[in-house]
């Protein structure tokens, strides 16, 4: 571990903190990302919630998300475990990287320890999955806690406040779920750091790019863009 190595975790880890921070929040000097976007048909989702008495329509919407959601929690378990399993075998795979192309020499010590700062990863990955479950199991349980059309006109105050706490919890699991999918991705680029610091920093950077790219010049935020006003 030199120098270089050090300085291309802090800028893999820098970028990751301002790109989460940049999406996740509405800036007046950015353009409107696709994650805040995303918040307002969320919004539109709930409101529609209150106006029709199937609530069927929004239980199953919700159980997609959920076993979504559980599908990538399971996933980044399963990598956690083939990073401790990396571990068991760190010889053979120094072998195989010392014969790749661009490959900074390592040694043991210093392969560890990128392979627990892969753990980490995997771990905050997990952790914000398992708590978007559950907060979509907490919005499944507001959306049944919506009255029915007929109740919500006599009573629009409380029909109010229960829809914007399902919009709320809405909201909190979608973002949740975003940070763990995008440590996810992040995680692609921190395999370059087995190589060498060049390509952490190339590697990183590329996924960055890609990110940014769905986030504000995308054809999914341009389509969901029509109709939304920011």
């Amino acid at each position: 571990m030199n120098t270089l190595d050090f300085i291309a975790a802090a800028t893999c880890f820098a970028a990751w903190f301002l790109f989460a921070w940049s999406t996740d929040r509405k800036h007046s000097w950015l353009p409107v990302s696709l994650t805040q976007v995303m918040h307002v048909h969320r919004a539109r989702w709930m409101e529609n919630c209150l106006r029709r008495d199937l609530k069927m329509i929004d239980t199953s919407i919700m159980a997609s998300l959920q076993q979504g959601t559980g599908f990538f929690a399971s996933t980044t378990l399963l990598a956690i475990g083939g990073c401790f399993a990396l571990l068991g075998a760190t010889d053979q795979v120094l072998g195989v990287l010392s014969h790749l192309p661009f490959s900074v020499p390592a040694d043991r010590e210093a392969f560890e320890l990128k392979v627990a700062g892969l753990i980490v990863i995997f771990a905050y990955s997990f952790f914000k999955f398992g708590w978007s479950l559950r907060l979509f199991n907490y919005c499944q349980m507001l959306i049944g806690a919506v009255p029915m059309v007929d109740d919500a006109q006599a009573d629009p105050k409380h029909a109010e406040l229960c829809v914007k706490r399902a919009i709320a919890i809405n909201k909190l699991a979608g973002k949740h779920f975003n940070a763990g999918f995008r440590a996810i991705f992040i995680s692609l680029g921190y395999i370059g750091w087995f190589i060498g610091p060049v390509v952490f920093l190339c590697s990183s950077g590329l996924v960055m790019l890609v990110l940014a790219r769905r986030q504000y010049f995308s054809a999914a935020r341009a389509a969901l863009m029509e109709g939304v006003d920011l």
